[in-house]
């Protein structure tokens, strides 16, 4: 789908890299993100896009790119923060170290027409990273905006060949979507990005690679694994969908995930191991070798459960690729598989037996996706529930009280932001336990008990989160139900760090 007519993202090691494809998808067209070291080949692209990057063109070791093949490809380029730094230097001009490092808002004011700024507001915010500017401009080239000191922060070199010093892609740029948008008409072709033809493409892909073979696939009641499912069905391929119940799952939650999947009309079996998870997680407290105990244990129950297995399908991500490969060769061609250092599935890659149809689709895509395959909006709104499940919101050691304490504060919480219409406004939410015991009051006896946190944050793809303020009405008849009905919990705190520094889970 990607072979001509794309946008080809070049990455030079921006942390808002990923979030330029995701723009250029929600404008209507596709794109794709390269490491640099897969540059030049990068099939026929309708448009080329350089990122953005830490380093200073001026280190001895400064990342490079070959400029003649960059101008053979006769697209339109836009080079962004580093990117642009990068263009002005190859087209003969030069770049120093600025006496004012600029981070965060500034104001962008558009000079000399160029159809970068069509339409765009005399003056209009954008969001500064860099420490370098341009000091030397080229022959044949031009300033086509100014920051509020008028220092060069956007050039145009030739009619194809644009460079910003801002980040248009993040949302504190207020028109850096219709920017993105009118570098993009400079295009002669560009291929559509549309859902709808994506899934056709993915179907015939899944049909041609999986014959008549069986596709073995995990499901767990999430979006990304639930798509998946369904896809497989809809391209009638024959399919065995495992369930495992770990015993860390929310309350209720094994009976609706089957409820779901008999909704869906997808046959899914169940393996209830809750017992062995527990019994291998007796007494461990730390965080690392809980999460390993219970991601060995899921290889062991989910391949008992498999047996022999003709293909493995898994719902990896876009930015599953992005993250796995991020200190790897390639951003773009390494794909992360779970339980990648499992023998079984090396093997299995190794005989091209491993699929992973997903793997092109940034989050909000699965979703549309799952919609473009008939799944109801409750199904594909559940926010993300962590592999490890409950273990990771509860620190310390686990246990049957502590799980059935975590998931009856959960229950409430997440009861509330439904009630009050806030679920689906907040990518995640839920309640965990501190297991610190406080001094409390409970009728005329004072009480030891523990706390529980509640969690509630907004995020685009979980790299970075905010938490949500919520209303203190919410908050307040949360904490009184809790506080009344959940025993051996006395105190009631909400989390209001952000990440970075903090992460979404506990632990």
């Amino acid at each position: 789908m990607h072979d001509k007519g794309h946008v080809a993202v070049i990455d030079f090691g921006s942390q808002y890299t990923q979030l330029i494809v995701r723009r250029v998808r929600e404008l209507g067209f596709f794109a794709m993100l390269y490491a640099l070291e897969d540059f030049p080949e990068i099939g026929k692209p309708g448009a080329i896009i350089l990122s953005g990057g830490p380093r200073s063109t001026s280190d001895a070791d400064a990342p490079d790119l070959d400029f003649e093949a960059l101008k053979a490809f006769d697209v339109p380029v836009l080079g962004v923060c580093y990117g642009m730094q990068l263009l002005n230097l190859k087209f003969g001009g030069s770049v120093e170290a600025s006496d004012r490092r600029e981070y965060g808002p500034a104001n962008l004011f558009p000079v000399n027409d160029s159809p970068l700024y069509d339409g765009i507001s005399e003056i209009s915010q954008v969001w500064m990273s860099h420490s370098d500017t341009v000091k030397i401009i080229p022959d044949g080239a031009k300033v086509i905006a100014t920051n509020q000191h008028e220092t060069p922060v956007s050039l145009q070199w030739d009619d194809r060949f644009f460079g910003i010093q801002f980040h248009p892609e993040v949302t504190h740029s207020h028109e850096g979507l219709m920017i993105l948008k009118n570098f993009l008409k400079q295009a002669k072709e560009l291929a559509p990005f549309k859902i709808d033809d994506f899934k056709r493409e993915m179907i015939d892909n899944i049909r041609t690679t999986v014959g008549e073979r069986q596709v073995v696939c995990g499901v767990s009641g999430g979006v990304d694994s639930t798509v998946l499912a369904v896809l497989l069905k809809e391209a009638g391929v024959k399919t065995r969908a495992i369930f495992v119940d770990n015993g860390l799952l929310r309350k209720n939650e094994a009976a609706e995930v089957q409820a779901n999947f008999k909704r869906m009309g997808v046959d899914i079996e169940t393996v209830d191991a809750s017992e062995r998870f527990l019994n291998a997680l007796a007494g461990e407290g730390d965080p690392e070798k809980k999460r390993k105990i219970i991601g060995n244990m899921f290889i062991e129950v989910f391949w008992d459960a498999v047996g022999d297995a003709e293909m493995l399908a898994q719902g990896t991500l876009y930015p599953d690729v992005i993250e796995s490969a991020s200190n790897a060769k390639s951003k773009a061609s390494v794909i992360k598989t779970h339980h990648n250092r499992v023998p079984k599935i090396l093997e299995l890659q190794a005989q091209g037996k491993v699929l992973e149809p997903l793997a092109e689709l940034f989050k909000d895509e699965v979703r549309a996706l799952g919609r473009s395959l008939g799944i109801e909006d409750d199904i594909l709104q559940r926010h993300p529930f962590p592999g490890p499940g409950l273990s990771v919101r509860c620190p310390g050691v686990v246990d049957r009280e502590r799980l059935e304490i975590i998931r009856e504060c959960d229950a409430i919480f997440i009861g509330k932001l439904k009630e009050y219409g806030w679920y689906d406004k907040v990518w995640q939410a839920y309640a965990g336990l501190i297991p610190v015991k406080t001094v409390g009051v409970k009728g005329d006896e004072r009480s030891y008990e523990w706390a529980t946190n509640l969690r509630a944050v907004v995020s685009e793809d979980a790299m970075t989160a905010e938490w949500v303020d919520l209303p203190a009405k919410l908050l307040r008849e949360t904490s009184q139900r809790i506080l009344n009905d959940v025993k051996g919990i006395n105190r009631v705190l909400y989390d209001i760090s952000t990440k970075p520094p903090a992460s979404i889970e506990w632990e």
